[in-house]
């Protein structure tokens, strides 16, 4: 009997961490949502449904994932729309000159472009020292401003873009929109990262406790750099994915993006307080995010309350993290106390 039970407590143990993680309440709000929606209309899981969800959702997921890594340093990167407008802008003028360039080129570079603006963020945030916010929301305005600039109220139309980048944005792969699986191979890349090296472990530490993190020998700044880098550069690939998923492309290309994406991660467990959370529960997040947007209409939802209930998730997810916190905080103090 001892022997059975040494053996089912290794399976039984992972289930119950499983159902407490944060992952998994976002996972079962989905599933409910969704068995909602379609018990009032059915055609909602078609399989046309299904692939827009997948579609509609791919840009988010890839730009939450950029985000929750900056929020797991404690800090919050609100300049992920405009960084993404700015690429998708670049992405139609650079293939009105070059129309033979291969796509997976264009990837690049605006996965470079992006890196480039992040970098620019990362820099005055761990050089400078100035605070995440004030940065970000100043290069939010800026970047949108060269955007604008630059565009002049010109737009580029479908017919400027070449038809296998336009693929890209329309085509499937034994049934998943090629978006989808770049989102997921994104997400799996930065999942995996974060959890198995020794450098992805070292922005929970940067979140956790600044000056214990520094007393381990992490440089502080060069890790905050590094993730502002990142959300730049997946924010950029954002960008020549909306370019090749819309094809109508001016200045306003992302314009308030960047709320959905922080509500995304924090309503995916990523805990705004920082060093808690995980790439795969801001995806989750993401998807959530779009589903209420797709599913409210279906159940007669106005569009106001829409808004409304993801500011109660927002908000519902920063009370939990600040309740999960303090039960640790209190769990830790009385195991000590018992220590001693």
């Amino acid at each position: 009997m001892t022997t059975l039970t040494l053996q089912r407590q290794p399976s039984t143990a992972w289930l119950g961490t499983l159902t407490r993680s944060r992952e998994f309440s976002v996972f079962l709000a989905l599933v409910i949502l969704i068995a909602v929606t379609v018990a009032a209309n059915p055609r909602f899981l078609s399989g046309q449904s299904i692939k827009d969800l997948l579609l509609n959702s791919s840009i988010l997921v890839i730009l939450a994932v950029g985000q929750a890594i900056v929020i797991v340093t404690k800090n919050v990167d609100l300049s992920v729309g405009s960084v993404l407008g700015l690429t998708a802008f670049a992405t139609g003028k650079i293939f009105i000159a070059l129309p033979d360039l291969p796509v997976i080129a264009m990837l690049v570079i605006g996965v470079a472009i992006g890196a480039v603006l992040g970098a620019i963020n990362g820099a005055l945030i761990a050089v400078a020292k100035v605070p995440a916010l004030v940065v970000t929301l100043g290069t939010l305005y800026i970047f949108r401003g060269v955007d604008f600039a630059w565009a002049q109220g010109q737009q580029i139309n479908p017919s400027d873009l070449p038809a296998d980048f336009l693929a890209l944005g329309a085509g499937t792969l034994l049934g998943f929109p090629y978006l989808a699986l770049i989102a997921l191979a994104v997400v799996m890349a930065f999942g995996l990262y974060l959890k198995n090296l020794r450098s992805g472990r070292e922005f929970y530490a940067v979140g956790s406790d600044v000056q214990a993190a520094r007393l381990y020998g992490i440089r502080v700044g060069r890790k905050v750099f590094s993730a502002f880098v990142i959300s730049g550069a997946l924010a950029g690939l954002g960008g020549v994915i909306y370019a090749a998923k819309y094809g109508n492309l001016d200045a306003t290309a992302g314009q308030g993006l960047e709320l959905n994406v922080v509500a995304a991660a924090v309503v995916g467990g990523v805990a705004i307080a920082g060093g808690v959370g995980t790439v795969y529960g801001a995806a989750l997040g993401a998807i959530l995010l779009t589903t209420i947007t797709s599913a409210l209409p279906v159940l007669g939802v106005s569009p106001f309350w829409q808004r409304a209930m993801i500011g109660v998730l927002i908000l519902a997810s920063i009370v939990l993290d600040r309740y999960l916190a303090l039960r640790t905080e209190r769990r830790l103090r009385g195991h000590d106390s018992h220590a001693g």
